[in-house]
């Protein structure tokens, strides 16, 4: 450890000592997702199960509730629920990263845990330079870097970063998020068969390619997986336009299906379809487990995006990570399920069946809180038009007859709605996991995600439910 990795770390651990009260005063502080001690956290990096061990690495701002030089912070975990804050993983404490350690990820290799992320650099006139950086660890807690694996290809800008890497076959790829000198956005892939030199063997996908037009000017957090026999390109292009419901958020997050050609290093592929319906959604990252599940955790923020409005701001940290989901293909369509793990939080169940609803606001008994999850099931749903509201501060929508499904909430700013729709068909269950301020909620088995920060009242627990017709629902509720 360098002189300045130590001083890093010491005035990092110093800032958590320093506002921890204040941060766990907060009561939107969540109970059961990934948030950072202090700071500012965004996305999550090296996600990986090594010796058995989750470890879920992330983008972390101890010094401030903005963006800056980052460090990567650091949980680990059993089973994807409980999980265990460990010492920092990464200061950017050397040359090629002394503007921060920006994301990246993780591979087992030849013993090791390997990280490999983009050392970020700016001169005086705020100039980038970007590296790619390996290093690694025996025990999965201490890192030694190897320094710079791979420097800025010509073909593209400064703005290349977030590596992901993955093996097939006897080789190691790597694909990292970039922009050309047209600033289109593209990933560029790389080959190895050591882990420390690579090959450029082109762009897979982006704007301007023989399969898209214009795709935005950025591509960030690129990650390329085998699903049920068919490869899966998880990327967060920036620049994109506002289409009807499509592309609300300032940056998006989601994917292509198709099939890649190792030889060629192209991936043939369908549309481009979002990841998540809702408000804070960003930079996803996916690892194959044990059990041979595909999982992904997200970042549940976007940049750029009113990060200054956010009220845990004034209690020094902002923030967090979504939970974990099991992905599985439905066709060209990415199902998103919470992992079966996530039972573990459940306390004290309260359930109905055939609970009728006829046009007027209600509550349920027992339907109630700050955090739980909530199961509905509907049945012989008659009524144009369906409403739950939680807390006062977020409101789920259904308009039968446009098959439309919309999440309000209160804006952070002044206390106006605003709202996230999609098209859904028939509406035939939710499922709801709801933070103290927080809210995931899965569509249908998963076949739509909404994904949201809301903060309301802490003595507001209320949930309501109303119709304006006949509807029968089924309703399971656990607290959290």
């Amino acid at each position: 450890m360098s002189q300045r990795d130590n001083q890093l770390r010491q005035e990092a651990y110093a800032e958590i000592e320093k506002f921890r009260d204040q941060v766990e005063a907060d009561p939107h502080r969540l109970r059961f997702h990934i948030q950072p001690p202090v700071g500012l956290l965004n996305d999550p990096n090296g996600f990986v199960q090594y010796n058995g061990t989750y470890h879920m690495f992330y983008q972390w701002m101890p010094f401030k509730t903005g963006h800056g030089a980052k460090f990567w912070g650091h949980y680990t975990s059993d089973d994807l629920v409980n999980w265990q804050a460990e010492p920092i993983a990464l200061t950017p404490s050397e040359w090629f990263e002394k503007n921060g350690c920006y994301s990246g990820s993780a591979v087992e290799a030849n013993g090791l845990m390997n990280l490999f992320y983009t050392g970020n650099v700016k001169d005086e006139e705020g100039k980038r330079e970007s590296y790619q950086v390996l290093a690694t660890s025996e025990d999965g807690i201490h890192f030694e870097k190897q320094g710079v694996v791979l420097e800025l290809p010509e073909e593209y800008t400064a703005h290349f970063r977030d590596p992901k890497v993955w093996k097939h076959g006897e080789y190691w790829y790597m694909v990292v998020g970039t922009q050309n000198h047209d600033l289109q956005g593209r990933v560029a892939l790389f080959r190895s068969s050591d882990l420390s030199d690579w090959e450029h063997m082109g762009v897979v996908t982006g704007a301007h390619t023989d399969q898209l037009d214009d795709f935005g000017f950025m591509w960030e957090c690129p990650d390329l997986f085998e699903l049920e026999d068919k490869h899966v390109l998880v990327v967060s292009p920036q620049g994109l336009e506002v289409q009807g419901n499509h592309y609300q958020n300032v940056y998006q997050s989601g994917y292509f299906v198709g099939d890649m050609n190792y030889e060629t290093g192209k991936l043939e592929h369908g549309s481009f379809k979002e990841l998540d319906q809702g408000f804070e959604f960003y930079a996803p990252q996916t690892t194959l487990d044990d059990q041979g599940r595909r999982i992904l955790v997200g970042w549940m923020g976007v940049p750029d995006q009113d990060e200054e409005h956010h009220p845990t701001i004034k209690h020094k940290w902002i923030h967090t990570l979504t939970l974990p989901r099991e992905l599985t293909l439905d066709g060209d369509k990415l199902i998103q399920k919470p992992i079966v793990e996530l039972e573990k939080l459940r306390k004290e169940e309260i359930s109905y069946e055939r609970v009728e609803l006829n046009g007027v606001e209600t509550t349920i008994e027992g339907i109630e809180g700050d955090a739980f999850e909530l199961q509905l099931g509907f049945e012989h749903n008659k009524a144009d038009v369906f409403e739950l509201t939680l807390r006062n501060n977020a409101r789920v929508v259904y308009h039968k007859p446009s098959g439309e499904l919309t999440l309000e909430r209160k804006r952070f700013e002044d206390r106006r709605m605003e709202s996230r729709t999609c098209k859904i068909g028939e509406l035939e269950d939710l499922l709801l996991f709801v933070d103290t301020s927080s809210v995931e909620m899965f569509v249908n088995g998963g076949e739509e995600v909404f994904t949201a920060r809301y903060y309301p009242e802490q003595e507001n627990r209320s949930v309501y439910f109303a119709s304006s017709g006949e509807l029968t629902l089924n309703v399971s509720h656990w607290k959290l």
